[in-house]
């Protein structure tokens, strides 16, 4: 499943993660190579880069906090198709810069029906 030009939120945060309601993914995917920026919450901005490894993602993300605090992981992700056709990327996240680990849910952002004039 390709990620390119998907749009996610987070629908649910792991106890020691730091994305949250307010952050916001976008992504691009050219063959088996991802690339993803995101921001918002207490996330001032983050890039992530990786690849698509069987049925999973593995990648490797960096990120400036509101705090001022550089931070970086690595993570393991599934991607799942939902019922209505839109994506669901399930996170299993650990710190390289901080302890701690988890599982962070991230939803695609519904589709904006086009204006009819």
């Amino acid at each position: 499943m390709n990620l390119d030009r998907r749009h996610m939120y987070v629908i649910q945060t792991a106890e020691l993660g730091v994305v949250g309601a307010g952050t916001e993914l976008r992504f691009v995917q050219r063959g088996a190579r991802v690339v993803g920026r995101y921001a918002g919450g207490r996330i001032r901005r983050g890039c992530l880069v990786g690849r698509v490894t069987g049925s999973s993602r593995v990648w490797h993300y960096v990120q400036r906090e509101r705090s001022g605090e550089m931070h970086a992981g690595q993570s393991v992700c599934d991607v799942v198709d939902r019922p209505d056709g839109r994506v669901r990327i399930i996170e299993r996240f650990r710190w390289h810069t901080r302890p701690g680990s988890g599982t962070n849910i991230f939803d695609e952002r519904p589709a904006v029906p086009a204006s009819v004039p």
